[in-house]
């Protein structure tokens, strides 16, 4: 079951650059800006809360990896829209039975701990993530 748009996932040569525009515009304070590394993924991670859902700020912590590697091509900007979802593992069956791309076939660990997963964007016009978080937030 669909619960919500997650985050908003754009992709960023500097985080700490995007920081500064992102706080002054929204009003945002440091302190409320969840970071980590997400090693797997090569990418470090900022979450911007926004009401109940997030901007995910994605900067690539290696030049040939597939964020870095996506800027080049395209430039910073809009990366995901990320879908939260109660059962990652039903919604990927659905989606599976439907014929949908896929990108993941099955779950992997994300930022924060969350259970995701990308449906490709050939089937649906962007790349989509879902995300199951432990506590449904």
């Amino acid at each position: 079951m669909i619960l919500k748009i997650d985050h908003v996932g754009i992709a960023v040569r500097s985080i700490e650059k995007t920081l500064q525009v992102y706080c002054e515009v929204l009003g945002l304070t440091p302190e409320n800006i969840e970071r980590e590394t997400v090693k797997e993924q090569n990418a470090m991670v900022a979450m911007l809360p926004i009401g109940e859902s997030r901007i995910e700020l994605l900067e690539s912590t290696s030049p040939d990896g597939v964020l870095a590697k996506t800027i080049e091509k395209k430039g910073e900007g809009l990366h995901h829209l990320a879908i939260g979802v109660s059962d990652i593992n039903a919604a990927l069956k659905n989606l599976k039975e439907k014929g949908i791309i896929l990108v993941d076939k099955e779950p992997r660990i994300g930022a924060g701990g969350a259970k995701i997963a990308f449906v490709h964007p050939k089937s649906s016009k962007a790349l989509l993530e879902l995300v199951e978080r432990k506590n449904g937030k």
